[in-house]
Protein backbone atom coordinates (compact mmCIF):
# COMPACT_ATOMS: atom_id res chain seq x y z
CA UNK A 1 0.00 0.00 0.00
CA UNK A 2 1.05 3.54 -0.61
CA UNK A 3 -0.54 6.85 0.19
CA UNK A 4 1.25 9.73 -1.44
CA UNK A 5 1.24 12.67 -3.75
CA UNK A 6 -0.30 12.27 -7.20
CA UNK A 7 2.59 12.39 -9.66
CA UNK A 8 0.36 13.52 -12.54
CA UNK A 9 -0.89 16.43 -10.45
CA UNK A 10 2.70 17.40 -9.59
CA UNK A 11 3.60 17.32 -13.30
CA UNK A 12 0.73 19.68 -14.12
CA UNK A 13 1.76 22.08 -11.36
CA UNK A 14 5.37 22.01 -12.54
CA UNK A 15 4.20 22.92 -16.04
CA UNK A 16 2.44 26.01 -14.71
CA UNK A 17 5.62 27.04 -12.89
CA UNK A 18 7.68 26.62 -16.07
CA UNK A 19 5.10 28.64 -18.01
CA UNK A 20 5.31 31.51 -15.52
CA UNK A 21 9.11 31.48 -15.60
CA UNK A 22 9.17 31.47 -19.40
CA UNK A 23 6.82 34.44 -19.37
CA UNK A 24 9.35 36.44 -17.35
CA UNK A 25 8.65 35.87 -13.66
CA UNK A 26 11.62 35.11 -11.47
CA UNK A 27 11.52 31.78 -9.58
CA UNK A 28 12.15 33.59 -6.27
CA UNK A 29 8.87 35.49 -6.71
CA UNK A 30 6.76 32.36 -7.18
CA UNK A 31 5.01 30.96 -4.10
CA UNK A 32 5.83 27.51 -2.76
CA UNK A 33 2.78 25.28 -3.07
CA UNK A 34 1.90 22.24 -1.01
CA UNK A 35 0.57 19.12 -2.77
CA UNK A 36 -3.20 19.11 -2.93
CA UNK A 37 -4.01 15.73 -4.45
CA UNK A 38 -3.04 12.39 -2.92
CA UNK A 39 -3.53 8.81 -4.08
CA UNK A 40 -4.08 5.58 -2.18
CA UNK A 41 -2.76 2.58 -4.13
CA UNK A 42 -2.85 -1.08 -3.13
CA UNK A 43 -0.83 -3.87 -4.76
CA UNK A 44 -2.63 -7.17 -4.22
CA UNK A 45 0.26 -9.35 -5.52
CA UNK A 46 2.65 -7.73 -3.02
CA UNK A 47 0.12 -8.17 -0.21
CA UNK A 48 -0.30 -11.82 -1.12
CA UNK A 49 3.47 -12.43 -1.10
CA UNK A 50 3.79 -11.16 2.46
CA UNK A 51 0.64 -12.98 3.59
CA UNK A 52 -1.53 -9.92 4.05
CA UNK A 53 -5.27 -9.94 3.42
CA UNK A 54 -6.75 -6.57 2.48
CA UNK A 55 -10.35 -6.14 3.71
CA UNK A 56 -12.93 -5.30 1.00
CA UNK A 57 -13.85 -1.98 2.66
CA UNK A 58 -10.21 -0.86 2.32
CA UNK A 59 -10.09 -1.94 -1.34
CA UNK A 60 -13.18 0.16 -2.06
CA UNK A 61 -11.46 3.27 -0.69
CA UNK A 62 -8.32 2.82 -2.81
CA UNK A 63 -7.83 5.09 -5.82
CA UNK A 64 -6.07 2.28 -7.67
CA UNK A 65 -5.82 -1.46 -7.02
CA UNK A 66 -3.05 -3.38 -8.76
CA UNK A 67 -4.28 -6.91 -9.40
Amino acid sequence: MTYGVSITDLDRRAATYVDKILKGRTPADLPVEQPMKFEFIISLPAAKKIGLTIPPNVLVRADKVIR
